[in-house]
């Protein structure tokens, strides 16, 4: 059964049709999975690789998607109806089909890597716009970009001229100067499209360099796309060869933003803390919290589960290098609390609990108890500063703006609690 592309048109005689979506679920428990049956006639019915919806699925849904290109198999992890697939297909149709002008379905992707750019045109009206790349899926379009079918359409057409010149040069089509002119083949040179213009590539170093830079980077987005469908803990693992690599040549004082980008690549930027502190952190870990500030800011503020992820880290740390870092446990915290790395909070429900998920029971029981004077220390930092705030209010609440019509200014005055008035001694007017 076929439906319209844009299911918005009820028209029964709407001219662009697609398949309803056809899903079945396989697998049982962790291992469940829905298998898109005809995703490669849906996918023709849009002019669109079978791969970039299958995708977008995965990134609506937050589930991993699988591609087996070979057998025309597009899964999506976990159990999910078509009803609710085919919803979502179409808002795929909305931002990535349909044209912004007429609406139709007739749209063709122009996608450049260099410039991280996607734009789109129109084939029934010639309109020409860009998406916007904000979307996850756009992210895969520019790493995986549509076989491009121009070239070969162009050149084909070309074949077909010179055949029809060849013909009408047997029949003797043409005569004079004019039919010369006329039936004139043009060399290959001239009928080739304006990128193939240079007859020889460039041979000196810096175009070879430029090449290989291109190739690599090449290579580069081809596993980009790889790398996020891979579990967790090989992309934590693959985080922690990156940070290892820059700590190894030296450069990682410096390089902050790319082990956050690299992070956030990965979807790893919440762990990131636990990694950077089994790099960055020894028995000189209070030196190294000053030096390392900024790369740990950048993972941990405002981000309450990275700060947890730290506290982790610090406790392997201090586990490592028991003798020297177990009894500076409180003053090592206030480190980190005053480099604004951990907040309050969250150090007062890490102290509650004592778990043993980074070091055994025992440890954690010893670290939690050297902690516990900067614990309370800061408890009793926290209700002081409530206290004051009170005071503060109540001050407020006892004073008063006075306007005087005569008065340039604003004038504030304390008012003082109504005292009762001492009453005055009976005076005896006969004494007097």
């Amino acid at each position: 059964m076929s439906v319209n592309v844009n299911r918005s048109v009820s028209d029964q005689f709407y001219r662009y049709k697609m398949p309803r979506l056809i899903a079945k679920v396989e697998g049982k428990g962790n291992g469940i999975k829905t298998v898109i049956v005809n995703m490669v006639d849906v996918a023709k019915a849009l002019n669109r690789p079978p791969t970039y919806p299958t995708k977008f699925f995965g990134c609506e849904l937050g589930a991993q998607t699988q591609f087996d290109t070979k057998n025309d198999r597009y899964i999506v992890n976990g159990s999910h109806e078509a009803n609710k697939l085919q919803d979502m297909l179409d808002g795929f149709i909305r931002k990535f089909v349909l044209c912004t002008e007429c609406d139709n379905p007739e749209t063709d992707l122009h996608v450049n890597p260099r410039k991280q750019t996607i734009g789109t045109s129109c084939k029934a009206c010639g309109n020409r716009g860009m998406l916007d790349t904000r979307h996850k899926l756009c992210t895969f379009i520019l790493k995986n970009p549509p076989e491009t079918t121009d070239s070969g359409s162009a050149s084909a057409k070309k074949e077909k001229e010179k055949k029809n010149r060849k013909k009408d040069k047997e029949n003797g089509s043409g005569s004079g100067e004019a039919g010369n002119q006329n039936n004139f083949d043009a060399p290959e040179a001239v009928e080739r499209d304006d990128d193939d213009e240079d007859w020889a590539e460039e041979t000196t170093e810096e175009a070879q360099r430029r090449r290989m830079e291109e190739i690599s980077d090449h290579a580069k987005n081809l596993t980009l796309s790889e790398d996020l469908e891979k579990p967790l803990e090989e992309r934590v693992n693959l985080f922690y060869n990156f940070v290892k690599q820059k700590k190894e040549n030296r450069t990682i004082d410096a390089a902050d933003k790319e082990i956050l980008a690299e992070a956030e690549r990965l979807d790893v930027k919440a762990m990131g803390p636990l990694i950077l502190s089994e790099l960055l952190f020894n028995e000189n870990i209070r030196d190294q919290i000053k030096k390392y500030k900024r790369h740990f800011l950048r993972f941990c503020h405002n981000n309450k589960k990275a700060q947890k992820y730290l506290l982790g880290g610090f406790e392997c740390v201090v586990k490592l290098h028991q003798v020297q870092l177990l009894s500076r446990v409180p003053i090592i915290l206030k480190d980190l609390y005053d480099a604004d790395l951990l907040e309050e909070d969250v150090i007062f429900a890490w102290a509650e609990k004592v778990s043993k998920k980074y070091v055994s029971k025992e440890l954690a029981k010893e670290i939690h108890a050297k902690a516990a004077p900067f614990v309370k220390w800061l408890k009793e930092a926290e209700e002081e500063s409530e206290g004051s705030e009170e005071e503060a209010e109540e001050e407020d609440e006892n004073v008063e703006v006075v306007y005087s019509s005569s008065a340039r200014e604003l004038k504030v005055e304390t008012v003082k609690s109504d005292a009762p008035e001492k009453e005055e001694d009976d005076i005896d007017i006969d004494a007097i």
